[in-house]
């Protein structure tokens, strides 16, 4: 079994000392506190274009920021946040998109879509869909290519990313060129169960207690647990999907169905570029100041979307 990554522990441990209770025993408020202390702050990269505007949605209007090299004619990444689909936004993920922007030579979309619990399943994954809808019709008004559009997301992202794809096919809608899914969250507590969800439940920053925290508001409603838009693993067909970059992390309790996620698209003929990072954490891509993994994470994503987009 591969050991933690040295950086990672000592990360856990600074954490620990700090004595915070656990996402489950906070209220959401305080919850999306914390989150925004631990993955937002610093400058970031700089990015050549940088803006901010509302798109429209199915409920309400969408705020979005758009990171962009100079020029005309760039891809475009539309981006979904992690946070369990409770917390994070645009701040919290700044540095994410700033840094993928630049490695991958694209422009960046992050889109801050409805949180849980006021606005449950499938609130987020409407949003999601909407922003790659926009996208699909208005990227020359961004000066992005309407023909090289892709979607990528982390946790609870990569969760609406595998969604969207879903969505895109089963509506005829936009034709997604790649989808880059970081450590998603693919499974439904009613059906599937995996090693990892025990032997990551504790101890490794997402814990076991706090994923169900996050899914008691996102999915309030049991019938919902099994619909493949809120787990894309339920989905009969995952045929005539995006090529898709997989990471996962070996410490993370969503490990396993990240893993089967890669293989089930791969076993029907899905191009998969899937990369474990052994001895990381969830979320650690996020966390660019503190860990190297996450440089090589990004630019294994930023690679994967580079080849994509390319070809």
């Amino acid at each position: 079994m591969a050991e933690l990554d040295p950086q990672a522990e000592a990360l856990l441990e600074t954490v620990d000392a700090m004595g915070l209770p656990p996402t489950y025993g906070l209220s959401v408020e305080s919850a999306r506190d914390r989150l925004e202390e631990l993955f937002a702050g610093g400058e970031g990269e700089a990015v050549d274009r940088l803006e901010e505007f509302a798109i429209g949605g199915p409920g309400e209007p969408i705020p979005t920021r758009l990171y962009a090299p100079a020029g005309r004619g760039h891809p475009l990444i539309v981006f979904l946040h992690g946070g369990g689909w409770v917390l994070g936004g645009l701040e919290s993920y700044d540095g994410v998109c700033r840094a993928l922007s630049n490695v991958a030579d694209c422009a960046v979309l992050s889109v801050d879509y409805r949180l849980a619990p006021e606005h449950p399943f499938p609130a987020a994954v409407e949003d999601a869909y909407a922003a790659v809808e926009w996208a699909d019709r208005h990227a020359d008004r961004i000066n992005c290519d309407p023909d090289q559009i892709a979607i990528a997301g982390d946790s609870a992202g990569g969760n609406l990313a595998a969604a969207v794809s879903l969505m895109a096919r089963d509506r005829g809608g936009p034709e997604i060129a790649h989808q880059s899914l970081l450590y998603p969250a693919v499974a439904s507590p009613a059906v599937h169960d995996f090693p990892s969800h025990e032997e990551n439940a504790e101890g490794y920053l997402l814990e076991g207690a706090s994923i169900e925290w996050f899914l008691e508001r996102y999915v309030p409603n049991p019938v919902d647990h099994r619909n493949a838009y809120f787990a894309p693993l339920l989905a009969r067909d995952l045929s005539g999907l995006p090529p898709a970059t997989v990471l996962t992390a070996g410490f993370d309790p969503l490990r396993d169905e990240g893993r089967e996620y890669a293989d089930r698209l791969e076993s029907v003929g899905v191009p998969v570029e899937h990369h474990e990072y052994e001895g990381m954490i969830h979320g650690f891509v996020s966390l660019l100041d503190q860990l190297d993994a996450a440089r090589d994470g990004i630019e294994t994503v930023g690679e994967g979307l580079r080849e994509a987009l390319e070809s």
